[in-house]
């Protein structure tokens, strides 16, 4: 089995870069690697189609591409061993499973995400791969003014708790320095 790694910061902190710079030590050291995308392209909005672009630009070809804003729990156990699995990032696919939630509601939304979650890293703890998990850390901004983002803002800090239990190693970036935490 591989181990966890949790890579957590606020937006522009440097999470991605940092931890795709893990990830091509690895390859370099001989791991294959497998970049999993949480973000879903939606029409209309160009901003994220360029942060796509600009994420898919820093990739080397020799990473295979597997874009799954909804199914993690089942993408994270098919890469083999000797290889790296990379899922940026946490935080979108919490926000697309929120989004396509029945209800918003509170406690509904609440359990049935930190579930998937917490499937997701019993998942990653069985994978023969290693696991690099990128999110953002939403809880030292303002508090959102939208019933929605004060729900989506509690729900990611509890997945990320989720996360960093279930992690071998946690990192938390500020301004593009990484801090280990555990």
């Amino acid at each position: 089995m591989g181990k966890i790694v949790f890579v957590l910061g606020g937006a522009r902190s440097g999470k991605s870069a940092w931890a795709e710079g893990r990830v091509l030590e690895m390859e370099r050291a001989g791991a294959s690697v497998t970049y999993l995308a949480t973000c879903e392209r939606r029409p209309g909005d160009a901003e994220m189609s360029d942060r796509i672009a600009r994420h898919r630009s820093r990739r080397p070809a020799t990473w295979r591409t597997v874009e799954e804003p909804y199914a993690l729990e089942e993408a994270v156990s098919a890469p083999e061993a000797e290889s790296v699995v990379l899922v940026d990032c946490l935080s979108l696919w919490v926000s697309n499973l929120l989004l396509i939630a029945p209800e918003q509601e509170e406690m509904g939304a609440s359990d049935a995400i930190l579930e998937r979650v917490r499937r997701f890293f019993d998942a990653a703890k069985r994978a023969s791969a290693d696991v690099i998990v990128v999110s953002n850390e939403t809880g030292c901004g303002v508090v959102p003014p939208s019933h929605l983002g004060r729900l989506y803002r509690d729900i990611l800090g509890w997945a990320n708790q989720e996360a960093a239990r279930a992690a071998d190693e946690v990192w938390f970036l500020v301004a593009g320095l990484p801090l280990r935490l555990k």
